[in-house]
Order: structure tokens, then sequence, then C-alpha cells
């Protein structure tokens, strides 16, 4: 694992922005906005044989409190902070890099080891958290027939919340790859956040809906435990709540 930053060369600088995956990184500013303040890290994975072609990256944000929308993340005119003062470590993007490594996961132990070395680093930092789309949404919403009105707040979390915790894919898990992923790592669904990814890409895929899974590193392995063995999809007391309203999943 290695950092990246924005002395990084330029031929590992080029390829964050062609690898980025999740939220496109347009523009030179807008790579030095995510790499160069004092409150960005960026993490990758390499491989001997190709020292200047990442595996995998995640991009995180160090936060006072846990964000609810990308835009308070990705702002071009937002405060930096010292990363002493900040007590989240926000994982807000995280892209593999290598077609013809798919289906091979590095990203549970980046995550991980990323969580481990800032936890020593900034020991300040207490709260590891992401900042997920949700893929396949609008997707489940359709084929179901489930007219959503993105204007109502509460019937469109509520509805995120009866997606991840009960549409399932045909081997029990969840229909949603991204939470499938995460909770596979031993995190739980923390919060839904309605509005949160208001660009094109997130209405159409997410219906603008972001989701906080939460890393609580002394749970971590038991949470991965029981989602493997019991598909049990760990998430907060708020969430669960959400999901006693809207529209049942199918």
């Amino acid at each position: 694992m290695r950092q990246i930053n924005w002395d990084s060369p330029a031929s590992i600088l080029e390829k964050i922005i062609a690898y980025e995956a999740v939220h496109e990184i347009k523009t030179w500013d807008d790579l030095r906005l995510r790499l160069q303040p004092r409150d960005r890290r960026c993490f990758a994975f390499f491989h001997p044989s190709m020292p200047d072609d990442p595996l995998i990256f995640v991009e995180i944000a160090l936060t006072s409190g846990i964000p609810n929308s990308i835009q308070s993340v990705l702002s071009e005119t937002r405060e930096a902070i010292e990363a002493e003062e900040a007590d989240t470590a926000v994982f807000y993007s995280i892209s593999n890099c290598q077609a013809g490594l798919a289906g091979v996961s590095f990203g549970d132990s980046l995550i991980k080891q990323v969580a481990r070395d800032l936890s020593i680093e900034l020991p300040s930092i207490r709260t590891f958290v992401t900042l997920s789309p949700l893929p396949r949404f609008s997707h489940w919403a359709h084929e179901n027939g489930i007219e959503v009105d993105t204007e109502n707040s509460q019937y469109t979390e509520q509805l995120a919340a009866n997606y991840l915790l009960e549409a399932k894919a045909p081997d029990g898990f969840p229909l949603d790859p991204v939470a499938r992923f995460h909770l596979g790592n031993g995190a739980i669904v923390h919060a839904i956040h309605h509005g949160a990814d208001p660009s094109e890409v997130g209405v159409a895929h997410s219906l603008g809906v972001m989701v906080n899974y939460l890393y609580d590193l002394p749970r971590i392995a038991q949470n991965s435990i029981r989602y493997s063995k019991h598909r049990e999809v760990a998430a907060s007391s708020s969430v669960k709540r959400l999901t006693k309203h809207g529209v049942a999943a199918q």
C-alpha cells in the first residue's frame, strides 16, 4: 500500500484520473482538490511488477462528523480543516483499476489497512464510514413498478432502507452490489441520506440517495461472519426503523 498525493509522479496521477469510477475527476484542478488539502488522503495497492499502475485506490475525506452528501465532501468552496481536528474518516470513492483482475477483491484489505493506519497516525479519528451510492436502487424500483417521488425525502429514505435490508438476490444476499461489498467486509448500514448525490448519474442510478456504511473496527469480524453464514444484514436502529414504513421490498 502506498499513499498517493499531489507530489506523486504524473504518470500515477494520470491513472487516478482515468480509473476513478465513482465520482468523475474532470480536470487536474479536480484532482488537486482531492489530493492536496491537509484533510484529504488517497491510498492505493500496487504490485511489484507494475510499480506505476495501481490495482485499486480509495479516496478519503477527514471530517468533523459524518457527512450526509457528496457535495459537502467535494465542494470547491469548502474550508479544509487540520487533519488532527478530524474525528471521522470518510471513504467516499473506491475504484478497481485493472480489468484483468475483475472478480478479485482487494478492496476489503485496502479499507481495513487504511483504517488501522489512520487510527495510529491520527488518534482523534474514531469513526470510519463510507459515503456510498446505491447503484441498482432506481432499477429495482422500476422493476417492481414503484413510482418514486424523489422530492419526498422521508418516503425515499424509507424505500431505500427496504431496498438495502429486504431486497435479495437469488443467493440470499442483498441485491445491491455496493451493499454486498461493504457488508461482506463487516460494515453496517449506518445512515441513509436523501438528495445526497443530485448529479445526473446519482439520480439515474441511486435516485440521489447515498448511504453511510460504518466500519466499527472491533465488530468487523463478528459482523462479517454473521453476514456470510446467516445472510444477516447489520444495520443501525435508525435504519431498521425506516424499514417499518414505506413500500416493502419484493
